[in-house]
């Protein structure tokens, strides 16, 4: 039996970043993992998204305002497949990249099913149907999450397709229609339309991105209505019916019943943490009401040396927190001081375009919690970088506290305003106020000014208002 320090189930970003750590604190390290490095993050999420996003934004340019950039063609090919097969190349460099990164690190990876037997104890079975067992001073869950169904929905991967299977098809539907309209189906519903498909996006929920701020939501709307993408709120979906042609979505919108018909439906509707037969009942591990794995700040559970991570404890199912989640995780096993994390601080981002990103409290929230709030705001339609980038849709909001200038929350939408976030989330960890961020010399021409131009509206006025 090999015996570990830390034995990691899951090696996606939060699985393999605490891994890293642990071996980095002098640790023996292991990570067991049943599909593949990097998890869905780097395989068949974040990263493929983002290069398959990156095509969308030429072809939206190409199609649509190519005029306007002095540019002219008679035949324009847009090559659904090939923008899919570069999606896959970037995935497998980065996947290979986590290879690399075990091997340096001297982490021991096992492919295959873990379960745990005893507390200390993790059974790995792999495809060909060997089983070992591993010895574990502590043991860290960072199994993640799936996508969630509707009930009476079976997603059949070509007529009916959660992420997962949207994210792998070389050919894109004609018309779809994406049941849920948070980060997930706004992020396909740029990519589809750009290549020219009928989009129908249909929101339970009042609005889209319905946990962002609301000003945002409403932007975005526009936003999507020019790109010809429609959009039902506050709409119910009753069923989904597979055709022989496609798919048929019944829908319920103010007391009325319609179907959609289209070749495709997305089911995009948020997801479940993944701790089914993982042994969690034999080693004595609490979940909370939803299923989620309890944890304190240190990531531990309820059962000493077992810990968890990332999405399978529901704090914020983002990559990035998982990876900080990891960090922590694997100072606090090895006795370090760990400072306990602010998750509604943490940066979020979807990148649809125009992209959005914030953290911290909406405006509504901020006056829930109690707080007296001074908002600054700036649009990027003054912007020299904006216009020259011809993206000057958006804009930024900056929410403080009126009492001792506590940066209490940012909303971003705009061209690249996800890379615009970390000054701003540093500014909140350092208890910077926004004139602090408005005495901070930003190059110009840059998007930035926009942070700068918002951080000086919450105490007076912008400088070019």
């Amino acid at each position: 039996m090999s015996e570990y320090d830390v034995v990691v189930i899951g090696a996606g970003p939060g699985g393999y970043i605490t891994a890293i750590r642990a071996s980095q604190l002098g640790l023996k390290a292991a990570v067991v993992e049943k599909e593949f490095l990097g998890g869905i993050c780097l395989n068949v999420g974040c990263i493929p998204s983002k290069s398959l996003l990156k095509n969308a934004e030429l072809a939206h340019t190409l199609r649509e305002r190519a005029d306007e950039f002095g540019i002219s063609f008679d035949n324009l090919k847009l090559d659904f497949a090939a923008a899919v097969d570069r999606s896959r190349k970037v995935s497998k460099r980065l996947t290979q990249g986590v290879a690399f990164l075990m091997k340096k690190n001297k982490i021991d990876v096992y492919m295959g099913t873990a379960k745990l037997t005893a507390k200390d104890k993790v059974q790995v079975s792999d495809a060909d149907g060997k089983v070992q067992e591993l010895s574990a001073k502590n043991i860290v869950i960072a199994t993640g999450s799936h996508a969630a169904m509707i009930p009476g929905v079976k997603v059949d991967g070509e007529k009916v397709v959660s992420f997962w299977e949207a994210i792998l098809q070389t050919k894109r539907p004609e018309s779809v229609v994406i049941i849920g309209a948070g980060a997930i189906g706004a992020e396909f519903a740029t990519v589809w339309s750009a290549y020219g498909t009928q989009v129908t996006m249909v929101e339970m929920l009042p609005r889209i991105l319905p946990v962002e701020d609301e000003e945002t939501s409403a932007e975005l709307t526009k936003a999507f209505k020019k790109r010809g993408i429609n959009m039902m709120t506050s709409t119910k979906v009753l069923g989904v019916e597979t055709t022989a042609s496609g798919v048929k979505v019944k829908v319920s919108q103010d007391g009325q019943e319609t179907t959609l018909e289209a070749d495709q439906a997305l089911v995009a509707i948020g997801f479940r943490p993944n701790t089914a037969d993982l042994g969690l009942e034999t080693a004595g591990v609490e979940l909370n009401e939803r299923g989620f794995i309890k944890i304190d700040d240190r990531m531990a559970t309820n059962v000493p040396g077992i810990y968890a991570i990332g999405d399978v404890t529901g704090k914020m199912l983002l990559a990035h927190v998982a990876m900080t989640m990891g960090v922590n995780c694997a100072e606090a096993i090895a006795g370090k001081e760990v400072q306990p994390l602010e998750y509604i601080m943490m940066p979020r981002a979807t990148y649809c375009q125009p992209q959005v990103a914030s953290f911290g409290y909406t405006e509504a929230q901020a006056k829930e919690k109690g707080y007296e709030i001074k908002v600054g705001r700036f649009n990027f339609q003054p912007n020299g970088k904006a216009l020259g980038l011809g993206e000057s849709t958006g804009w930024v909001k900056i929410i403080s506290d009126a009492k001792y200038g506590e940066i209490l929350g940012a909303h971003m939408i705009g061209a690249d305003v996800s890379e615009l976030l970390p000054e701003l989330t540093l500014a909140h960890n350092m208890e910077l106020t926004a004139e602090e961020i408005a005495r901070n010399v930003h190059a110009h021409p840059t998007l930035s000014e926009v942070l700068l131009e918002a951080a000086h509206g919450v105490n007076c006025s912008p400088l070019h208002s």
